[in-house]
């Protein structure tokens, strides 16, 4: 392995999916902004997720739609824009 091309600060983490309300600790050095009450008493930094494996087409078996911030109204309204350009 290579020396110093690693990050030293990993820390034990929460990972939430708000999807499905399931969250997970684990340990990590991404940044996260809030903090959130653990099952064992104690207070962890909190990363949200939007899709994990409890929430995922592949792992449920169940196909479900999960918009994330608009990306369909954004395709559809540039779609149309395309569409209407087009005919004229």
């Amino acid at each position: 392995m290579k020396q110093g091309i690693h990050p030293e600060n990993y820390r034990t983490v929460v990972f939430k999916d708000f999807s499905c309300d399931y969250s997970f600790i684990t340990k990590s050095c991404a940044p996260s902004k809030g903090t959130i009450k653990w099952e064992d008493g104690n207070e962890y930094p909190m990363i949200p997720i939007e899709i994990s494996n409890m929430s995922h087409p592949f792992f449920t078996g169940k196909m479900k739609f999960v918009d994330t911030a608009g990306r369909i109204d954004k395709f559809q309204k540039k779609f149309e824009k395309k569409l209407t350009t087009k005919k004229a």
